[in-house]
């Protein structure tokens, strides 16, 4: 019940854990988990970065999460926070927008906290990001965009023969039902290979300009890999010197 204290019996704790605790002086901390808090899952967070840190943070870098009790590292994917069934994968973590951190990780019902650091060289923990949990949601789908362009060759009216795109007949065959679009504007499809060397003959539905550039999208969906780690060392301390001179700088920082 609120308010009320209680003993808890731990059993079965080899001494040299509690010998430890003892020497650390650090506290115990007790938590009860909600039903299916103690299995894994795909969990997405909603990370602000920082302005504080500036360094360019990768996709798949590994990052500390501290997320409600929990204390983990892992190597998230990044991707766009919107609204749609379908998120475009992020090769950053964005500074001018809210980006979303998909990662496996025990499962964390909203809307807890979580705050984001970063290990440095050094083994300090630098603050990168904070945000919330959006939710264990594996159906989730983030998508990577790539895009494969050509020059053409020679233009008719509503014809093209395309070359540079791809560099094989096989290619040509394996994506003809793929769309195509110009940065013009145009659209159209791939009618058939010319040659082995990668030309093609590609129908649109207006006359190509010859400065044009014929783009084809393609998209791939990404997952995270498994990089959770629970055992997350402390931070390297900010402050070296005596025992004296740290107790005289920590009591001028309080």
């Amino acid at each position: 019940m609120p308010g009320w204290y209680v003993t808890v019996h731990i059993a079965n704790v080899p001494r040299t854990i509690y010998d430890e605790f003892q020497t650390r002086g650090d506290p115990l901390v007790l938590f009860g988990l909600l039903p299916h808090e103690q299995k894994m899952s795909v969990l997405n967070v909603a990370i602000k970065r920082h302005p504080g840190y500036i360094n360019p943070i990768k996709s798949k870098e590994r990052l500390v999460f501290h997320i409600g009790y929990r204390r983990f590292s892992a190597c998230p994917i990044f991707s766009a926070h919107t609204n749609g069934d379908k998120h475009k994968y992020d090769r950053f973590l964005r500074s001018d927008a809210v980006s979303v951190a998909t990662m496996f990780a025990p499962i964390i019902f909203p809307p807890a906290s979580a705050v984001v650091f970063i290990e440095d060289d050094d083994g300090q923990h630098r603050l990168v990001g904070s945000g919330a949990v959006l939710g264990a949601n594996p159906d989730r789908v983030v998508i990577k965009r790539a895009v494969l362009s050509g020059h053409p060759f020679k233009i008719n009216r509503k014809s093209a023969v395309v070359r540079y795109m791809f560099f094989d007949r096989d290619d040509i065959m394996w994506f003809k039902p793929v769309e195509l679009k110009t940065k013009y504007g145009r659209r159209g499809h791939i009618k058939e290979a010319l040659g082995t060397h990668g030309h093609m003959k590609c129908v649109f539905n207006g006359q190509l300009k010859s400065q044009d550039t014929v783009l084809m999208h393609l998209y791939k969906r990404m997952f995270p890999k498994w990089t959770y780690d629970p055992e997350v060392g402390k931070p390297a301390p900010y402050y070296e010197g005596h025992d004296g001179e740290e107790c005289k700088a920590l009591s001028l920082m309080e």
